[in-house]
C-alpha cells in the first residue's frame, strides 16, 4: 500500500519528512569547478521571513569561512508565492552561477499555477539542510494559555472577527490553518502577507489575532515576552532546545495527525554540469557541518536532515504528491 493509503491526508506532510534517511553522493575531490563571478542566491520568498533569514545566515557562514572564491549574493524573488523565483530559475537553465533556497511553495505554487510550466523534477538538487517547524502563536497580552482556550476564543469571536495571519493563499501557513480548522471545527479569516517576518510583526502590533509562524520568525518576540506559543506541529522529541519545550498537539492529547514541516533546501537550474553541482554540494556540506549551522538549528527549532543527489529529487517528488493531496483537502486544488 502506498503512503496515501497508509496515512490520513492531514498527517502526510510529517510522514514523508520522517520517512527518508541521509544520503551523500558527492565529495570534495569531484568539485573541480569554481564560480567565475558572484553567485545569485535566489530566495523564493520576501524579506524578513524564515527562508530569508535562513538563507542570509547560510551566506554569512560561506563568507566567514571563505567557502567560495566568489560571493553568494542573496536575491529575494517572492512574487506570486514564489512563482517569480521558479520562472527565473527555469529561464536560467544551464547557468552555473544561480542557486535557489526553497520552501514548501516549491511544491504548492507549481500545483496551483500550472500555467507556469514548472516541473520541479527537472531542477538540479543540491541539498536539504533541515526541516523547519510551525507553532501556533498568540499575543502574550491575551488570556489564551492553551489550545482549548484558543478554540473557545475563535468560536466565540466568530470567523469574521478572528484574523489568522499567513504568507499567502495555498502556501504553508494556509495549509496549517486548514489543519487547525478541520481538527477543531473552527474557522478563521485568513489574512495573507508577503512574508513570515511581516506576519510576526502584525501579531505583535495586534493587527491579527494568531499566526502559525516558524520559530525563526517569532523567536525574537517570544524572547521579549511579546508572543506566546500554544502548541507545536511536530512529533514528540523531534525538536531540541527551547522550542522542544513547546508541547506538541500529540502531547496535549489531540492525536498524531497535527504534523507539518517546511523543507529548507537548495537547488540549481536544470542542465548544469556535474562538477558545478558537486561544487555547490561541497560548499553546503561544509556549511552543514559548521558549528554555526549546528547551533543555528538548535536555537531556531530546526530538525537536522542532510539529503542530496537522486534521493533529494525523490524526496521532492514525494513532497509534491503529499502537497497535492493537502491542497485538495483544503479546497485549494480540485
Amino acid at each position: 500500500m502506498n503512503i496515501l493509503g497508509k496515512i490520513s491526508v492531514i498527517g502526510l506532510a510529517g510522514a514523508f519528512v520522517l520517512g527518508l534517511g541521509t544520503v551523500s553522493t558527492f565529495n570534495d575531490a569531484q568539485a573541480a569547478w569554481e564560480p567565475k563571478k558572484p553567485v545569485e542566491f535566489v530566495i523564493m520568498a520576501g524579506k524578513g521571513g524564515g527562508a530569508d533569514k535562513l538563507s542570509r545566515f547560510i551566506q554569512s557562514i560561506i563568507e566567514k569561512h571563505k567557502l567560495s572564491s566568489k560571493p553568494f549574493v542573496p536575491v529575494n524573488k517572492g512574487g506570486g508565492s514564489g512563482a517569480e523565483a521558479l520562472v527565473y530559475l527555469k529561464q536560467r537553465q544551464g547557468d552555473p552561477h544561480v542557486i535557489m533556497a526553497t520552501l514548501n511553495s516549491y511544491y504548492t505554487t507549481p500545483l496551483r499555477q500550472p500555467n507556469l510550466g514548472i516541473d520541479i523534477a527537472k531542477f538540479t538538487p543540491i541539498t536539504k539542510m533541515a526541516d523547519d517547524t510551525f507553532q501556533l502563536w498568540v499575543h502574550s497580552d491575551t488570556t489564551i494559555k492553551s489550545v482549548e482556550d484558543y478554540v473557545k476564543a475563535v468560536k466565540s469571536a466568530g470567523s469574521a472577527n478572528w484574523k489568522m495571519g499567513g504568507t499567502g493563499s495555498g502556501q504553508e501557513d494556509s495549509l496549517v490553518t486548514a489543519m487547525l480548522e478541520k481538527k477543531f471545527g473552527i474557522k478563521h479569516t485568513y489574512v495573507p502577507y508577503k512574508g513570515g517576518g511581516t506576519v510576526a510583526k502584525e501579531l505583535i502590533g495586534k493587527h491579527i489575532n494568531s499566526t502559525v509562524n516558524n520559530p525563526s520568525e517569532q523567536v525574537g518576540f517570544w524572547d521579549a515576552g511579546k508572543s506566546r506559543p500554544l502548541a507545536s506541529f511536530t512529533p514528540k522529541g523531534k525538536v531540541s532546545g527551547k522550542f522542544g519545550n513547546i508541547p506538541t498537539f500529540e502531547e496535549l492529547g489531540h492525536g498524531n495527525d497535527m504534523v507539518y514541516y517546511m523543507q529548507r533546501s537548495v537547488i540549481a537550474p536544470a542542465g548544469i554540469d556535474k562538477d558545478v553541482q558537486a561544487f555547490y554540494v561541497g560548499v553546503f556540506d561544509k556549511v552543514y557541518k559548521s558549528a554555526e549551522w549546528q547551533d543555528y538549528m538548535k536555537k531556531k527549532g530546526l530538525i537536522p536532515g542532510w539529503l542530496t543527489g537522486d534521493a533529494l529529487t525523490a524526496y521532492f517528488l514525494e513532497g509534491r504528491d503529499v502537497h497535492k493531496q493537502l491542497l485538495k483537502a483544503s479546497g485549494e486544488l480540485k
